[in-house]
């Protein structure tokens, strides 16, 4: 796979003007390069910070032919976008990334089949196209199971935890309105995801292995360097490298693992673009994963590695948050804070994230926890 390598002054097309265009877009203006984002929301972060605007929706063609003729490259923000509108555009239009991947991944279903044929480690699943497929699922995986709808969803949404019978109801209920996947719940020691970059000439980059706390199923933070013993750094690589294999990949993207009780790891889900958990990369490595983005969407030459400057805890800003610590940003000059600039404060949206570079992660997560006490009461 190669692919032309832009100049300086090139247009990049961004669909999607959320955080991740707004840091994608701040990256490749250091580097030089314009900056288009397409967006319905007439206020959305990335708009402040791109050459050019287009308010429209991300179905509207004449858009993003629009975007397209605008622009030397287009990629994207988020994998919710439609895989057919995709496909246009790469049939007429530079999209290195193509349309593959969202075709593939937006579709629970179709992404654990596609693991699976990867040969990659994945927790047992079941197809659930009615409510009675749930039968299926008790009598092949057992209690307790998690039930996820097959296209949207995101931060816990749309899911069902199946601990027992009391919960099947529940579960039926969104099975009835749409597909879904069940997949054996996890007896679970860590959660860690892996960014990588692939480039022109099928350059592979990785960032450190990262390790990742929810709550709430909302990313609370992340710790890097993981917290594992050493072994497992390779072994997510190797099943990345068996991904790659499967799945067509341009730019940055994130594949996020569970690791069981047995210190077993299995394959969670892939995020094909910048990833929540590679934000504490802007501060802590030589190359954030936006730079490495940019660097691979318009086929410039990727670092052979990434140099963790530091360690670091990440930790995610939510509405609440901000209430609860915004008079205190002043007072930490060792807290690297992005605020993202949306209009409106929701007690679970992400507002923002801040950074903190550490010798002792262990002293400096302790801190952190005391200064977020009181998020959830």
């Amino acid at each position: 796979m190669s692919f032309s390598k832009l100049k300086f002054g090139s247009t990049i097309g961004i669909i999607g003007g959320g955080q991740l265009g707004k840091m994608m877009a701040q990256s490749a203006q250091k580097m030089g390069f314009k900056v288009i984002v397409l967006d319905p929301d007439q206020e959305c972060p990335c708009q402040y910070v791109a050459h050019e605007f287009i308010n429209a929706a991300y179905d509207n063609q004449e858009a993003l032919n629009q975007l397209g003729e605008s622009s030397d490259v287009i990629t994207y923000e988020f994998e919710n976008i439609s895989a057919s509108q995709l496909q246009t555009l790469v049939s007429k239009y530079n999209v290195p990334q193509g349309y593959q991947a969202i075709q593939l991944l937006q579709d629970r279903l179709t992404e654990k089949q596609t693991l699976q044929a990867a040969q990659t480690q994945i927790a047992p699943f079941v197809q659930l196209s009615e409510p009675s497929d749930l039968n299926q699922a008790i009598e092949n995986i057992g209690y307790p199971f998690i039930v996820k709808t097959r296209f949207g969803g995101y931060d816990g949404k749309g899911q069902v935890l199946v601990k027992d019978a009391t919960y099947i109801d529940e579960a039926k209920s969104l099975v009835d309105k749409q597909e879904c996947v069940a997949e054996q719940f996890l007896d679970l020691q860590k959660e860690v995801s892996l960014t990588v970059t692939i480039g022109n000439d099928n350059q592979i980059t990785y960032f450190p292995l990262q390790e990742n706390e929810h709550q709430h199923q909302i990313l609370f933070k992340t710790i890097v360097p993981a917290r594992t013993d050493i072994e497992k750094e390779q072994e997510a690589q190797n099943e990345v490298k068996k991904i790659i294999d499967h799945i067509h990949f341009v730019g940055t993207f994130t594949v996020e693992f569970f690791i069981d009780t047995h210190n077993h790891l299995y394959v969670n889900e892939i995020a094909p673009r910048p990833h929540n958990s590679g934000h504490y990369s802007i501060e802590a490595c030589d190359y954030s994963q936006f730079d490495t983005h940019i660097l691979a969407i318009t086929g410039q030459k990727l670092p052979q590695s990434i140099e963790l400057l530091k360690p670091a805890v990440m930790m995610n800003l939510l509405g609440r948050d901000l209430d609860l610590l915004e008079d205190q940003f002043a007072d930490h000059p060792d807290w690297h804070v992005h605020i993202y600039g949306k209009n409106t404060r929701k007690s679970d949206r992400k507002m923002g994230h801040l950074t903190v570079l550490t010798d002792d992660v262990t002293r400096s997560e302790e801190i952190l926890l005391n200064r977020f006490e009181g998020r959830y009461n």
